[in-house]
């Protein structure tokens, strides 16, 4: 049996957060977490530092051919917004916004995080078990969710873009077309026993994925 589910988080004017289960943070994200980063970059380092990524791997995080079909994907979608953002940013990777999606990956915890990223960054996240033939099938659940979303006319933006939505949940679809967002970073994790929505999954296959504005 094959079973998928996705949350977002993501940074409009505000924070949008759909999470699936109540964790606590590890000691590591509360003493972060007081921390008054100012920039992305400092607080990214801070993770990539508190997690402790080896320089040498013998396995890449993601590889070349998700990669790509993973970017190529978001920027297809983007092309395809209506009516069209005249202020649309082409989406490029970033590999620092995707080692930091392979240390959260890696904890295997379904929510989002660490806290003190946050406030900087947008996230995607999608789990699923069993075989699958495209990294692709975790990622355009996020886009399906275009069914129910409607883009706000320019006059009722005043100032801010109400959210039209009109299903359980877009911010998966509005992260992956949010026009300033043109960094993405993702990682992909295999864990052994994952605790989704309260039931425990074997060999969960966890696709995180960043997004910053340039």
């Amino acid at each position: 049996m094959t079973v998928i589910a996705a949350i977002s988080c993501t940074l409009l004017f505000s924070v949008l957060c759909e999470t699936s289960a109540l964790v606590l943070p590890n000691s590591t994200d509360l003493f972060l977490s007081d921390n008054n980063f100012t920039d992305i970059e400092t607080a990214l380092a801070a993770h990539l530092d508190s997690a402790k990524i080896p320089k040498a791997r013998r396995k890449r995080y993601i590889s070349q051919n998700d990669m790509i079909a993973i970017l190529d994907y978001h920027n297809q979608v983007r092309g395809k917004v209506f009516p069209p953002a005249s202020n649309m940013e082409y989406m490029v990777w970033d590999e620092t916004l995707a080692k930091s999606a392979e240390a959260w990956a890696a904890t295997c915890i379904w929510d989002h995080g660490p806290s003190y990223l946050l406030r900087f960054l947008g996230q995607n996240l999608s789990v699923r078990t069993g075989r699958y033939r495209s990294i692709l099938q975790l990622v355009k659940p996020w886009y399906d969710e275009v069914k129910d979303y409607a883009f706000p006319y320019p006059q009722d933006c005043n100032p801010r873009c109400p959210m039209r939505c009109y299903g359980p949940m877009c911010t998966h679809y509005t992260q992956m077309v949010w026009a300033t967002s043109n960094r993405i970073g993702c990682a992909i994790h295999t864990c052994h026993n994952m605790n989704v929505w309260g039931s425990v999954w074997r060999r969960a296959v966890y696709l995180v994925c960043n997004y910053a504005p340039k």
